[in-house]
């Protein structure tokens, strides 16, 4: 599986690193673990820097759809995320689509420094 996580309680930190072709299913699973584990109010720092996938606009939408749903039932916590330079500004307008969340959101294209500021967000 590409999407490889690490929960830390004490900091209430999730981190996510992400490699190769990332499918629905996989991302869907990522999403699963938020919602059973009950993470939605943690900090996130989801690291795609090596990442990629093939998936069309309608299975990009519909994990968006089902992340800004999450959001109105759950509280969110900040997150963070880091891909290629070459795709911020995709990535951007996609994460546009959960700018409705009340929580900071920034995409950066290094890890240490999403890692810094991550972590210097209030819960």
């Amino acid at each position: 599986m590409p999407i490889h996580w690490t929960i830390d309680s004490k900091e209430q930190l999730m981190t996510v690193v992400a490699e190769g072709d990332v499918t629905r299913s996989e991302f869907e699973s990522y999403l699963d673990v938020i919602d059973n584990a009950g993470l939605h109010a943690y900090r996130k720092l989801f690291d795609g820097g090596r990442a990629d996938t093939t998936m069309g606009p309608e299975n990009i939408l519909a994990i968006g759809v089902r992340m800004r749903t999450s959001h109105h039932t759950n509280p969110v916590g900040p997150l963070a995320v880091v891909v290629p330079e070459d795709k911020i500004t995709m990535v951007s307008r996609v994460l546009g689509m959960l700018a409705a969340a009340n929580r900071p959101m920034r995409v950066f294209h290094e890890a240490g420094p999403a890692h810094d500021w991550i972590l210097k967000q209030p819960l």
